[in-house]
């Protein structure tokens, strides 16, 4: 019969060697380290002369009597098991803050974008409490700094400044400073990225809001402006929710608003995460619950959403304070004003 590797006998200059127990030469057989075929141990074996001695010290007991941190005890194909040695984690690689505050800047395309329906002050705030950064071809930074506040890596992206969308280059939509890094030998190769969510790091300063978790950068600097009671972080794309970055959500209450083409894919991820990671999720009906047909098509985000809000509410400047007060509350007005060609007396 089949024996695994440390079951076999020590082949060495020879296969019998002193038995501990009885002394009797050349009747000891070792058993050997899987990894290494070295013997386990001087006393780990079995004696031939079971009628007379009957020692046998196996490896499993050894183990047990010998527990070490780096081993990990496996189950064998046999009655006893084997055994590896196992490397400790590589910690999570992390960049120096240096290169958030040298990429501090406002001269991005995306925050072009935004200050056209965005004052002063509130670009002030987001660039400040994101962290937003900017390259010289006006590509915005958003910086991934985890709740202990070190700096995982930044996503780089170019928008375009009047239509907010995405523009793709030569190698895609996104870049990445620790690839950029790493191409210039600032960083190892071996550079362990383990990604965090966009704007953890304001879990730590605001510990008793609640948290709404969306996919996008630009959703999350964009809401957090106009729904300010809530910390705003981003997963980073429809499959970036994940029970091991949510796991800084414990005993919190956070709120999921998924794109509209995601609902359902993170209804379903809210009842893993609920669990896994003890805290309370709900998932917003807010798009669900607004949207037509075509932008279901489109895959709107609560981005859009808002955005949409404020064209809406740029074309009712020719109405009274308290026609436009009241639109603000409730924009189904105007709707019904528009369709029934409707003049304010």
């Amino acid at each position: 019969m089949f024996k695994p590797p440390y079951l076999q006998p020590y082949k060495g200059k020879a296969t019998r060697h002193i038995c501990p127990a009885c002394g009797s030469k050349e009747s000891f057989t070792l058993y050997l380290n899987g990894e290494t075929h070295e013997p386990i141990n001087p006393k780990v074996g079995k004696c031939n002369r079971e009628s007379k001695c009957g020692y046998h010290y196996t490896p499993k007991q050894f183990f047990i009597d010998n527990p070490s941190p780096h081993v990990e005890t496996l189950h064998a194909t046999s009655k006893y098991n084997a055994f590896k040695q196992i490397e400790p984690p590589k910690p999570i690689g992390t960049i120096p803050f240096s290169y958030v505050e040298r990429s501090a800047s406002y001269q991005s395309n995306f925050v072009r974008f935004l200050c056209e329906f965005m004052t002063t002050e509130q670009m002030t705030w987001i660039g400040e409490i994101y962290a937003l950064g900017a390259t010289k071809n006006k590509e915005v930074i958003f910086w991934q700094i985890d709740i202990t506040g070190k700096v995982r890596t930044g996503k780089i992206m170019q928008y375009n400044p009047e239509s907010g969308k995405r523009i793709k280059h030569e190698s895609g939509a996104i870049d990445w400073v620790h690839n950029k890094l790493k191409q210039t030998k600032q960083l190892p190769e071996d550079f362990n990225l383990q990604q965090c969510f966009f704007g953890e790091h304001l879990l730590k300063l605001y510990q008793t809001k609640t948290v709404a978790i969306v996919e996008s950068e630009k959703s999350a600097v964009i809401a957090c402006v106009f729904f300010p009671d809530l910390i705003w972080i981003a997963a980073g794309n429809i499959n970036g929710l994940s029970i091991d970055k949510c796991k800084v959500l414990k005993g919190r209450k956070a709120i999921l608003f998924p794109d509209l083409n995601a609902f359902d894919k993170w209804t379903e991820k809210a009842k893993e995460i609920q669990i896994a990671c003890n805290c309370k999720i709900k998932v917003s009906t807010l798009l669900e619950d607004s949207a037509t047909q075509k932008d279901k098509e489109n895959g709107f985000d609560i981005a859009d959403y808002i955005i949409n809000q404020e064209k809406t509410i740029d074309t009712i400047n020719n109405f009274s304070s308290q026609l436009n007060f009241m639109i603000k509350k409730n924009p189904t007005i105007l709707k019904l004003i528009n369709t029934l060609d409707l003049i304010e007396a």
